[in-house]
This record gives structure tokens, sequence and C-alpha cells, in this order.
């Protein structure tokens, strides 16, 4: 006899916004699964605004309400029991946040939670990453996103640290990561892999689940320092038309997949790990969790 409940999560991010539907099958004496049913992804560069004029624009406002109509209607045809929206980044510096918020429950009915970095941090912790990790071993979890890129370190399965840094790849491609913050980065992450020996990255976001696919291994295997330094060279020669073209990238991801690499690649050396792990999840996956669980 199993229990089937339906969970949705929807991610407004700096470069798009997304609504992950989720089937949870519940069973007596096993473990809760926790299965995709529908994942729609729509490209709103939210940051772009947020980032350089500090508000989210009027084209933008109206195309988010539309996005959430759209994903208010698939969440009834997909009988979805319970959701949570949560914005990130790009909406948590818009100075006309409040006002969005109240339009979008006003127009579609969809509530929006703002979060800040550390219960996004720790939102994206909840995805279950039991079943991705060795609990014997140290990794360091980097979620790379338009506006921030969130840290945490496990060892033996629990996180005994994590940051957010306002370095995402949106902020990036607008020159507007200054050098301090680079360095913080380095800094931070030294500091906490100093006690363990040997460092694995995990990496989220859709530019390394990006990588990852180009790379056409399995899910379990890990990908290389080595392998990706060379993709990241090979990207940066090549023109945005030539991404769009010769790779199958999305208009959207062309631009951004090059700074993104760049901070995996600089996670990885500043913590002197070899291989980075990439299972898809996410800051959805997290919100389904985090509500199944009651965290949120």
């Amino acid at each position: 006899m199993i229990t089937l409940k339906k969970y949705a999560a929807i991610d407004i991010g700096s470069n798009a916004m997304r609504l992950l539907v989720t089937n949870i099958v519940e069973q007596k004496g096993q473990p809760t699964q926790f299965n995709k049913s529908s994942l729609v992804r729509v490209p709103i560069r939210l940051g772009q605004d947020a980032f350089t004029v500090g508000e989210i624009s009027d084209e933008n406002i109206e195309r988010m309400v539309d996005a959430m109509k759209a994903f208010s209607l698939l969440m009834k045809v997909h009988k979805v029991q319970q959701y949570k929206a949560c914005a990130t980044s790009a909406m948590r510096e818009a100075y006309n946040n409040a006002e969005i918020v109240a339009l979008i429950k006003k127009k579609t009915d969809i509530k929006i939670e703002i979060i800040d970095g550390k219960k996004e941090a720790a939102i994206i912790a909840a995805s279950d990453l039991k079943q991705f990790i060795n609990a014997n071993k140290t990794y360091l979890y980097v979620d790379v996103g338009g506006g921030s890129t969130e840290f945490s370190l496990f060892h033996d399965g629990k996180i005994v640290a994590s940051k957010s840094f306002k370095n995402g790849t949106v902020r990036l491609l607008n020159n507007m990561v200054s050098e301090i913050v680079w360095v913080e980065i380095e800094k931070w992450i030294k500091n906490v892999v100093a006690p363990y020996e040997e460092i694995s990255l995990i990496g989220s976001g859709g530019n390394i689940n990006k990588l990852f696919k180009l790379s056409e291994k399995n899910q379990e295997k890990p990908l290389s320092y080595m392998y990706l330094n060379a993709q990241y060279q090979k990207l940066s020669n090549m023109t945005y038309e030539q991404r769009i073209a010769e790779l199958g990238l999305n208009p959207d991801r062309a631009d951004v997949i090059i700074p993104a690499t760049r901070i995996y690649l600089n996670a990885m050396k500043w913590s002197g790990a070899r291989q980075i792990f990439v299972p898809k999840i996410g800051l959805s996956d997290g919100i389904v969790k985090a509500m199944y669980y009651g965290k949120i």
C-alpha cells in the first residue's frame, strides 16, 4: 500500500524561474521517494535589472506575472497539494520587490517568500545529499546562481560550515564582482577545509549540469579539474553564437556558462579538490524536501 502526494516548488532566481512538480511516494517500512514529475524553466533574467539599476523593469514584471499564471495553471493540472515559491538574490536586492510580491499574489494567488542567502544555502543542503555522498568523506557543496553562490562543507554526512557570497554569473557578466569578494571566498574556503585531508566538490546549478551533460558521463562519475579547465578554455575561445550553434546551448545559458565554470574551478583550486560530482539537485529539490519534512 502506497500513499502518493504531489508537491511543487517555484524557484525565482536571477537568471531564470523554475517550477518543479514532485511525486512523493510513501510506503510503510520504506524510505520516502521523491520523483520528478515535471520541471519547467522560464528564462527571465531578473538579475540584469536588479544588479544594474536596482529594480525589476516593467517588462520583466509583466513576464513574471505571465509565468506565474502559467505555473498556477500547471499546478492545478498536476493536482499539486502543497507548494512553496522562493525568490533569491535578484528579488532580494530589487527595491520594488514588495510591490512585485503583492502584484503576483493579487494576479495569480501565488505567495512568494524572498529568502536570504543563509536560508537559501540551508534549503539547498536539505536536498537529501545522503544518496549522493559517502558519509565518511568531506565535500564542499557549491551552488552557483545568477546573483550569488552558496557554499556548504559536509563532513561525516553533516554540514559543518555554510556561507553565501554575492558572486554569481549575472553579476560577473556585468563586471559587478570586485576582487575583494574573490579574496573573501578564497579565504573562507581555505579556512573551512584546512582541518580535512581530502576534499571533493559537489556542484549544482544549471551550468554545471550542462557541462556534465556535455561530458556524456554516467551520473555517478565525477568530472575532473582537468576536464573542467579544458571546457573552460574551449568555451572561452568560442563566440556566443558558436556556443549556441555548435554546442546546442540555450541563448540565456551560452553567456553565463563561462563565469559559472570559473567559480567552480576556483572552488576546486582553493579547496584542493580534484573532482566534482554533479547530482541533479538544486534549490527546487531542497524546497520540496524542506516542505515535506516541515523545515519551511
